[in-house]
This record gives C-alpha cells, sequence and structure tokens, in this order.
C-alpha cells in the first residue's frame, strides 16, 4: 500500500507538493492564532473535592481574580507617601470592574506594610461575571494605575498579569529553542547528508509538520482547553518526528538509489523504511493515547495535540517525501557502497555478545540505582517561582515571601464546614485542626448563606508545597460532627495527584499493551516486545531518577538556571513518560526492522542482531543526535516545567540510543537466541495473516544469498 502511495505521489508530485504548501501557508497565517487560547491553569480536574467545594464557595460568595503591587523604598507614616496611597486606592476604586482595594491607609492592615516599614502591599480585586473584554480592560487599568505609585521601585503581578506573563514566556521559549537548535540541526543535516537538498528535504517536512501542528492546535482550541505548555512541547515534537522520519526515508532512498532508478528506489523507500515511519507513528500516537484516561484537560490536550501532530508528520513522510523525490531525487547521490558485514556498529554488537551476561548486569543495576531518587519525589503545582529569575511576578512573590506577613503571601487551606449554628462544634473542631502539625494559624469562621461556615488555615511554608499537600490529609482526616470540604491551591494538588495516582496504572496498562501489540504485528515475536519494554522502563526509571536528583535535589541545577526550585510539576513524570516511551520505541522501531529484515535473510541471530545494528546505527545515532539538539533547546527555558520536560526526553533519548541500543538490545539478544523470534503457534498463524514487516531488499543482501528460509 506505501508504494501505491508513493507511486501515486511521484505521478501527482506538483499536485501533493501545491497541497502541503496550501497546509503550510495555512498553518502559519491561521495556526498562530493558538497562542490567543492558551490556557495557563494546570491541574483543575472536576469532579474531585477541591473542586466541589470551590464551587460552592463560588455560588454562595463569588469572588473574583485579583492583582497586587508592591511599592518598595517609601514609608507609609510618611503623610506625603499617605496622601499619595489615598489618592491612588481612590482612582483605582473608580475604574469599572474593581470591587476591592486594600492598601495600608484607607485599609489599616498591618500585614500590608512590609516588616522593615519601607515598602507597602496594595491588592486590587475584580468584580466577578464580567465579561472578557470588560475584565481585560479593568485589569490594563488598575495594572497601568499601581504601576503610577510613587516609589523608587513597584512590583506588579499575580492573578491574570502572572497567568498572561506564563504565555508571554510560553512563547519566547518555543522562540528561543527554535533560534538556538535549528542552526545546529541544519548544520548537522548538512554534515550527514553531504548536500543541500538531501539536507533540506527533512527540514522542508519539519516546517510543515509544525504549520500543521499549529492548524490543529487551534482546531482543538476550539473543542476542548489547550495547556499554555501544549504548544512548546507538542510542536517541538513534531519538529524532532519529521526530521526523524524525514531522515529515515531519505537514507533508505540514497541505500536504493545505489541500483535501482529514481521511482524504483522511492516506490522501495516507502515500502521498508515508509513503514517502520507507520510503526514507529503508531508506537508514538499510542504512547500519546495513554493520557487520555486522565481527567486533567492539560493531559488530554497533550494527547489531541501530540495525536495530531504524529499523523501530520506521517502523512508528510509519506506523501510529500516521495513527491519531493521525485521532483529532486536526481541531485542526491546514492549511499557510497559498504560491506554490510562489517563496521563500527557490527564491530561493538559481536564484542557485546561476546559478554552478553556480565554486560546485562553492569548496565541494568545502574539504570536501577540511577531510578531510585524517584522514589522520594515531591510535587509542586506551577506558581510564580516556575517563571526565570527577573519575571515580574516571580519577583512580587519573592519580594512578599522575605519582607511581609505570611497572611499575605502564604496560600491556605480552606475548609467549607456544613456546621450551622452550633458555634461550639466548630470551635472545637477548629482547635483540633489548629493543634495538627504543619499549621501556622487558623482564621476566625466567616459565616455564609445556608448554615456554612468557612474557615482559613494557614499552613507552614507556601501554602503551595508537598508539606501543604501532606496537611491536607491530615485536615480532612479529622472527625467532625459535620460535613467538611477543604479546598485551596495545597488540596488541589494533593486532588490532582490522586487522580492521577488512580489513572496511572491504567494509562500505563493501555501504552503497555499498544506497544506489545504494535512491536508483535511489526516482528512476529512476543519476546522482543517485552524485552523491548523492560529495556524502556529502565531508561525512563533512570530519566525520572536525573530529574529529581536535578530539579529537587539540586544537583547541578544552577547549570540551567533552576537553583531553588525543590519540587516537579506534577504532570512532568507523566507527560514525559508518554512522549519518552513513544519516543524510545521509535528507535527501537528503527532498530528492529534493520534486525527483523536481517533475521529473515539469515535465520542466523547473532549474526542478524550485528546486521542490523550496523544497518541502523548510524541513522539512529543521527537520528537521536537531532531529537536531542531538537529537545535540548527547551533546557534552556525559561519556565520551570519546560526545563524538566527537556532534560527528561534528552537523557531518554541519549539512554535509549547509547546504553540501550548499543549494549542491552545486543547482549539480551544473544543471550535469548533464537527465542528472541518465538510466539505461540497460534500468534505465529495470526501473524502470518495480520502482521506487517518489512520486505527485504535486493540491495541489502548478504553474502551467500541466504534468504528468510535459510535458517528455518
Amino acid at each position: 500500500m506505501l508504494a501505491r502511495i508513493a507511486r501515486f505521489s511521484l505521478r501527482h508530485r506538483r499536485l501533493v507538493a501545491a497541497a502541503w504548501v496550501v497546509l503550510f501557508a495555512a498553518g502559519i497565517a491561521l495556526g498562530s492564532g493558538v497562542f490567543e487560547r492558551l490556557d495557563p491553569d494546570v491541574g483543575d480536574v472536576a469532579g474531585t473535592e477541591s473542586a466541589l467545594a470551590e464551587a460552592r464557595l463560588d455560588a454562595l460568595d463569588p469572588g473574583g481574580e485579583s492583582i497586587a503591587a508592591v511599592a518598595d523604598g517609601i514609608d507609609p507614616r510618611d503623610p506625603a507617601v499617605a496622601a499619595s496611597l489615598r489618592a491612588t486606592a481612590g482612582r483605582l476604586r473608580a475604574i469599572p470592574g474593581v470591587a476591592e482595594v486594600a492598601d495600608p491607609v484607607t485599609t489599616p492592615v498591618p500585614e500590608l506594610v512590609a516588616a522593615d516599614g519601607r515598602a507597602v502591599l496594595v491588592a486590587v480585586e475584580l468584580a466577578p461575571g464580567l465579561g472578557e473584554d470588560r475584565f481585560d480592560q479593568a485589569v490594563e487599568a488598575a495594572e497601568a494605575e499601581l504601576r503610577r505609585l510613587d516609589a523608587p521601585r513597584v512590583l506588579v503581578g499575580g492573578g491574570p498579569l502572572q497567568d498572561w506573563e506564563f504565555e508571554d514566556q510560553v512563547g519566547s521559549d518555543l522562540a528561543r529553542a527554535e533560534l538556538l537548535s535549528m542552526p545546529v540541526v541544519l548544520v548537522l543535516l548538512l554534515v550527514i547528508f553531504g548536500g543541500i537538498v538531501a539536507a533540506g528535504l527533512p527540514v522542508l517536512v519539519a516546517l510543515v509538520g509544525v504549520a500543521g501542528t499549529l492548524l490543529a492546535l487551534l482546531g482543538i482550541s476550539s473543542v476542548t482547553e489547550v495547556s499554555v505548555y501544549s504548544v512548546n512541547v507538542v510542536t517541538m515534537l513534531g519538529l524532532g518526528l519529521a526530521v526523524d522520519y524525514a531522515l529515515l526515508l531519505v537514507s533508505r532512498f540514497r541505500e536504493e538509489r545505489a541500483t535501482r532508478d529514481l521511482p524504483a528506489a522511492v516506490e522501495a523507500a516507502a515500502a521498508t523504511a515508509g513503514r517502520t515511519v507507520v510503526f514507529s507513528g503508531l508506537t508514538v500516537a499510542a504512547s500519546l493515547a495513554g493520557l487520555l484516561v486522565f481527567a486533567d484537560p492539560f493531559l488530554r490536550s497533550m494527547a489531541y495535540g501530540g495525536g495530531a501532530v504524529v499523523l501530520i508528520d506521517m502523512l508528510a513522510a509519506v506523501t510529500l517525501l516521495p513527491a519531493l523525490l521525485g521532483m529532486w531525487g536526481h541531485r542526491i547521490r546514492p549511499a557510497p557502497p559498504r560491506a554490510p558485514s562489517t563496521g563500527l556498529f557490527a564491530s561493538v554488537s559481536r564484542v557485546v555478545q561476546r559478554r552478553a551476561l556480565l554486560i546485562v548486569v553492569a548496565v541494568a543495576v545502574p539504570l536501577v540505582v540511577a531510578a531510585t531518587p524517584f522514589l522520594h519525589a515531591r510535587y509542586q503545582q506551577p506558581d510564580a517561582g516556575f517563571l526565570p529569575e527577573g519575571a515580574e511576578s516571580r519577583e512580587l512573590v519573592e519580594t512578599l515571601q522575605a519582607r511581609f506577613a505570611p497572611a499575605v503571601w502564604v496560600e491556605p487551606l480552606v475548609v467549607v464546614a456544613d456546621a450551622g449554628a452550633d458555634e461550639v462544634a466548630l470551635d472545637a473542631y477548629a482547635r483540633t485542626v489548629a493543634g495538627l502539625e504543619g499549621v501556622r494559624a487558623v482564621g476566625e469562621a466567616r459565616a455564609l448563606d445556608g448554615g456554612v461556615q468557612v474557615l482559613e488555615v494557614l499552613p507552614e511554608g507556601s501554602g503551595t508545597d508537598a508539606a501543604a499537600s501532606r496537611l491536607v490529609g491530615d485536615v480532612r482526616s479529622v472527625a467532625a460532627p459535620f460535613p467538611v470540604q477543604v479546598t485551596g491551591d495545597a488540596a488541589e494538588l494533593a486532588d490532582y495527584q490522586a487522580t492521577i495516582r488512580d489513572r496511572l496504572p491504567l494509562a500505563v496498562a493501555l501504552v503497555v499493551l499498544a506497544t506489545f501489540v504494535l512491536l508483535f504485528l511489526f516482528t512476529g515475536s512476543v519476546v522482543v516486545p517485552v524485552k523491548a519494554i523492560v529495556m524502556n522502563v529502565l531508561s525512563l526509571g533512570a530519566t525520572f531518577g536525573a530529574l529529581v536528583w536535578v530539579f529537587q535535589d539540586g544537583h547541578l541545577a544552577g547549570l540551567l538556571g533552576a537553583e531553588g526550585s525543590g519540587a516537579l510539576d506534577p504532570t512532568v513524570p507523566v507527560l514525559t513518560f508518554a512522549i519518552t516511551f513513544g519516543l524510545s520505541m521509535d528507535y527501537e522501531v528503527f532498530l528492529l526492522s534493520r534486525i527483523k529484515e536481517a533475521w529473515d535473510e539469515t535465520g542466523d541471530n547473532d549474526q542478524a542482531v550485528a546486521l542490523g545494528l550496523q544497518r541502523s546505527g548510524r541513522i539512529v545515532t543521527s537520528a537521536a543526535l537531532l531529537l536531542v539538539v531538537v529537545y535540548a533547546g527547551f533546557m534552556a527555558a525559561g519556565m520551570l516545567t519546560i526545563k524538566q520536560i527537556g532534560l527528561g526526553t534528552v537523557l531518554a533519548v541519549l539512554l535509549d540510543a547509547t546504553v540501550v541500543r548499543m549494549l542491552l538490545v545486543p547482549a539480551t539478544m544473544k543471550l535469548m537466541g533464537r527465542w528472541n523470534w518465538w510466539a505461540p503457534g497460534p500468534l505465529r498463524r495470526l501473524h502470518r495473516r495480520v502482521g506487517l514487516a518489512e520486505r527485504p531488499s535486493p540491495a541489502l543482501s548478504l553474502p551467500g544469498g541466504r534468504r528468510a528460509d535459510a535458517g528455518r
């Protein structure tokens, strides 16, 4: 079928190319509109206790979002300063859409003055129920007024301003990543292919892939939320996969071109490497589809966007690329002749196979040890501290934490109690909560309609860290003579982690099952898929351990500009698993396709492994290097979540392309011998009917001309 698609693309090359040009133009012109629809909220899951309690509060006592400003270097006791603050508060209250203003003069609250007496906090709450346009106008007017505060240094942020800062940072991070990675990718492509035309084809496929991805995300944003992080992650995933797939197909085309005319070489490349691309794409899509089981709209948007970009890259590789090869393939030099049984990678394989058991132990044990830091991982919802140093919202929060009372910057746990008028029971409950470890203070109860009482519990720490999350469980475990719900940022984090824990086994099971089925259809073996999954888990475990070691424990964090983060974004392990499990299997499919091809030709397991590694070695190494360069740009991002995803992806790809592919794969395949290709009789018969494997290519026949039946 893929050969027929390639034949169609060759015959109608200009039409196919024109269709992709139209998609590219639409993606650039329209797809960029997705940046205006990005959702900065992560970890909001409907139906949890915190979400239900928050909904009740919104219905009983609706409040709007707020922004704040710190005026630094002034003394509020100075009459002139007090008069200026009073005038500013008056102008703020006059802005349409402003509900309340808190300042140390007109609303004399001691906590609004810094401990050193040299700074003040002014907070502005917006009215609830404003439309989007009125809300934006109110925020912009209030921000402009706050910036006019007469002080040597004024910091304005929080609320919607912080959300906008997140969105702007994501856009700049994407631009920076592309600026850093693309020149290096172009140079590497020139070195790998040795020609401008051959090197340019993967770039063209990548460009239409990225444009198509933006268009797909725009469409997805019209039916569901699209996370502020998704554009970075999905776009760079699309870029990396497009380069990988084009690299694989163009390289195979050059090999086939050595013995065939141009149309036949294109069809042969599509029938062999094209099938590998399709299986690889399906494997990546299956990994990302595991995110659909989670209730978090952020993770689901990653699944939708990731699935779309994989589909676009696959289509571009098997349609656009044959058309471009039909137009420019005669300018691409054929691959030089080579001896398939010799070379660096084949030599490494034979050395490893001679010490197979020792290699497996020497590699697997360190990978397991490297994974152990992940056992004590801590998580924190993204807040201002996830912005880069110098970001105004982050500086605002850091100033509050350093110089103001905890009451103005610690996020409280909010207890919603159906206590009615039973003040005695409510006071006893409040005293019990106040005695819990990690509680700073418990505020006075606030009565709402319907007998609802609201208590604010001020935790120690920031109120958004792991300690506050543990405190949520302690508060919820306190026996109360009336129904109680706990909400607030820490409760949302705890509930979010609970939903992840509940759904994670199902997600992992679906990903593993789908991967197993695809690899079985590809190889006809049940042993090879199991080994591939186990080795992937080992490399991912080491990757997660490294993330904790760097971002939580602080080792080498300074090199990435991530000092003091102390925790992981709770979405990072899940998202990194979905992306890197698929990418690791991506290279596994590349390698297995050539090993299986050699096995079908020779029936000799050891020779098949050596030849498969040699045939795929250069292309997989090149593809992995290019993907590492692409995702290394994420490590230069300002947003901490993007840094964590970038480092996790880079480490996983490096481990898979080196330790797993060069050492574990040949060693384990040597130990298993002919059992590598074993499957029960019913499954063997099933594979003969429905399995899809690459056709052996006459251009790559082995010494002695042995074929698939030679060893059977």
